[in-house]
């Protein structure tokens, strides 16, 4: 059925309410016509309040052009391109049909995972195929309608990643805004997240000189946020969102829920709650106040991760252990207990000196007191110099296999025994558990001996 004048007066609406935003990548139905890409949700039906202009990139007493924040860009009402906006970042700005050549049409087998935002495509763009981009592999996310993120995301990771250059967070190739299709376009990272590395037994299994460059590599992505002229607020630091490239180099990604930082005499950002559970700090979970410590607590959950080689939280682990901060962070200050918090599949292989090192700034990070846990920069201060101590080195002595044999050992019993205990409740709950039916003792009537009986013991 064709449209109504009516609907198609309210798409208009739609879309000029955004074309301040998106002029430059809003072609038109054409280059996306017959795309199997899902649509993100719709924008605003509010037609946007024209001002007479939009803001440009400040520059700072020292002549530096400053960051433009999220919320510059989003009070602009000019219908200045959003690249315009960015000028100097070099973002590409493509089309639907430009990334769907790119990933084969999005097909399966380019699928690498899916996010709070949506699916992750790889792809190839090559030579020539926009003005100043170069032949290579990237990694193309599109926005899910029925994801966790949402626009203010998309636009928070084009904001961030268009004007942050550093070696340890992720690059940013360009993004896509066309109709309703939101679309974002990265370097690719052949190594995958560290999540995986750690979690799901990617072989080979990383080694401690391996995990010690990656936590000071996203250490220093952290610190470069937080040490920015306008800082910013992670907010969302997790194995996941840690990427590795072909060199196990460490680079932070998806900025979707980065929050620009207090600024002059304000102490905190309130805001909503969000995050994963397990790495949010216990502050910003009671009061909504967001601070750069509160990413210093997420690293250090990331750190005791690396350490442990265990997720922060784990169902099925005995019910004492779920929580990996709540079981473990007492035993990080103690070097006679660093056997118990090591990676078994480290077969003892690191030196002691530099992982209780280690163990203690994962320790400090976790201080339920914000003002108790070092600076990001003091993080790396503190982590960096551990990269020279080797099992090598005269000494440092190494922890021994027997040690981590043990730990499996004790491990592997502890998980034995809950499972034992989860089957004894199920049995004991099951209605179709058959019981013979117990006979009073000597001087008892039958009657007062079940009406003492347990309730999950009689017949």
């Amino acid at each position: 059925m064709a449209r109504s004048s009516s609907s198609s007066k309210k798409k208009q609406k739609q879309l000029s309410a955004w074309q301040f935003l998106f002029g430059g990548c809003l072609h038109g139905s054409a280059s996306g016509a017959g795309s199997k890409v899902r649509p993100g949700p719709r924008p605003s039906t509010a037609a946007a309040k024209q001002q007479p202009s939009s803001p440009a990139p400040a520059t700072s007493s020292s002549g530096l052009q400053q960051r433009l924040s999220v919320t510059d860009v989003m009070s602009t009402c000019s219908d200045q391109d959003l690249s315009v906006s960015l000028v100097g970042s070099n973002l590409q700005v493509f089309t639907v049909g430009e990334l769907k050549a790119a990933t084969q049409g999005f097909v399966d087998s380019n699928f690498l995972g899916e996010g709070g935002f949506g699916p992750v495509y790889k792809g190839v763009v090559g030579e020539g195929a926009k003005p100043g981009l170069r032949a290579q592999q990237i990694a193309v996310k599109l926005w899910d309608p029925e994801g966790t993120q949402g626009h203010k995301e998309w636009l928070s990771e084009v904001i961030f990643l268009g004007q942050l250059r550093h070696p340890n967070l992720v690059k940013l190739v360009g993004y896509c805004s066309e109709e309703e299709h939101r679309l974002l376009v990265y370097e690719y990272m052949p190594k995958g997240s560290l999540e995986n590395h750690l979690f799901k037994k990617f072989p080979p299994v990383l080694s401690w000189s391996t995990r010690l460059n990656i936590a000071v590599a996203a250490a220093k992505g952290l610190a470069f946020l937080h040490d920015a002229e306008k800082p910013v607020i992670y907010r969302d630091f997790k194995t996941s969102n840690i990427l590795l490239d072909p060199d196990y180099e460490a680079k932070l990604s998806d900025f979707g829920l980065a929050k620009d930082g207090p600024e002059g005499d304000d102490t905190h950002v309130s805001t909503r709650v969000m995050g994963t559970h397990g790495y949010a700090a216990p502050e910003y979970i009671l009061t909504g106040h967001l601070t750069a410590k509160s990413d210093v607590y997420s690293f250090g959950v990331v750190l005791l991760e690396i350490l442990s080689g265990q997720r922060a939280v784990d169902k099925t682990r005995p019910s004492r252990e779920q929580n990996l901060v709540e079981h473990m962070r007492s035993w990080l200050k103690d070097p006679q207990k660093l056997g118990r918090v090591m990676d078994p599949a480290l077969e003892g292989k690191y030196p002691a000196t530099a992982a209780h090192m280690a163990a203690l700034v994962a320790y400090r990070c976790l201080s339920g007191s914000p003002k108790n846990r070092p600076d990001m920069s003091k993080v790396v201060e503190d982590l960096e110099p551990l990269l020279s101590i080797t099992d090598d080195a005269p000494g440092e002595p190494v922890v021994a296999q027997e040690d981590a044999k043990k730990e499996r050992t004790r491990r592997r019993d502890g998980d034995q025994r809950e499972k034992v205990r989860a089957q004894s409740k199920a049995a004991i709950r099951s209605p179709r558990r058959s019981v013979p039916r117990r006979q009073a003792a000597p001087g008892q009537s039958q009657e007062f001996w079940e009406w003492h009986m347990p309730a999950q013991t009689k017949p």
